[in-house]
């Protein structure tokens, strides 16, 4: 206390001008118009930025909740989706409405927590495990496509293969013509995927958009694969080679939504006690 008085003692002048020269200000301020609207104006100014950026400080560190958040609606609302779609296939071919079809899919938000694309056989973690009931074997996809499948779980993370690895193989279609085939990554380009398996007689568009098939029902039927840029047909080819540009790119991905099949273990048994086990 005494430093500070001493201080304020030897600064006297100094203090007392600066005293002065605000009592001016704010007498000039106080007495003109002019000078009064463009304090004011600037002042407003001042503390609407002072404002806005504080804001944008609290909602920059708050982007993780909004993310979650977000990420949560999109699986409520593409459940919702996909049950409006099985509602309006029913109505359209007058089938009796089946609950178990139309409540066929679940998904489960979750969060990419390490990711690898420069390997021949990517993996992705996720934040989400057994206790989310989630399982080998289920379908991953985003907002922009298809991602890949559960490879292995723990009680709170899955590990999924992801659609940029070698022996990843999904079922999938031509969305304009109906043709189905296989997309199965080459190990080189992580923006491209090969298609497989198509016909020579198919006459095939860039850009048209390859979605997947369902028949596995791994994945839902039309979700997005990517869309066709490039196609040839060798002379004595049955096949086309086919390159798909990825809707997702894998190094940007930050969410997924894990699908969970309800029908899935129903249609792989009948399918195994008629047609048996895989050769």
């Amino acid at each position: 206390m005494e430093r500070l008085l001493k201080f304020l003692f030897e600064y006297r002048a100094f203090f007392t001008f600066l005293f002065l020269e605000l009592f001016s200000a704010w007498l000039v301020v106080e007495n003109n118009q002019y000078q009064s609207t463009t304090y004011f104006n600037t002042s407003n100014q001042i503390a609407a930025s002072i404002i806005s950026t504080s804001q944008n400080i609290r909602e920059y560190f708050s982007l993780r909740d909004i993310n979650n958040d977000l990420a949560m609606e999109n699986s409520v609302l593409r459940k919702k989706l996909d049950q409006r779609d099985q509602i309006l296939l029913t109505r359209e071919l007058n089938f009796v409405r089946d609950s178990a079809v139309i409540n066929r899919f679940d998904f489960v938000s979750a969060k990419v927590v390490n990711n690898s694309t420069r390997y021949y056989k990517n993996f992705i973690t996720i934040n989400k495990g057994k206790e989310d009931g989630l399982q080998a074997g289920m379908a991953a996809i985003s907002q922009l496509g298809a991602v890949g499948k559960v490879k292995s779980v723990s009680d709170h993370y899955a590990v999924l293969i992801s659609l940029l690895n070698i022996d990843d193989q999904v079922s999938s279609l031509i969305k304009r013509t109906g043709h189905f085939g296989t997309v199965q990554w080459d190990g080189t380009d992580t923006r491209v995927i090969d298609l497989k398996y198509i016909p020579r007689h198919v006459e095939l568009k860039i850009g048209d958009t390859i979605v997947t098939s369902g028949y596995n029902s791994v994945f839902p039927e039309g979700i997005v694969i990517g869309t066709i840029n490039s196609f040839k047909l060798n002379e004595e080819a049955q096949f086309h080679t086919i390159k798909v540009a990825l809707s997702q790119d894998f190094g940007k991905l930050s969410f997924v939504e894990v699908v969970k099949s309800h029908l899935k273990a129903e249609k792989d048994s009948l399918e195994q006690k008629t047609i048996g086990e895989p050769k």
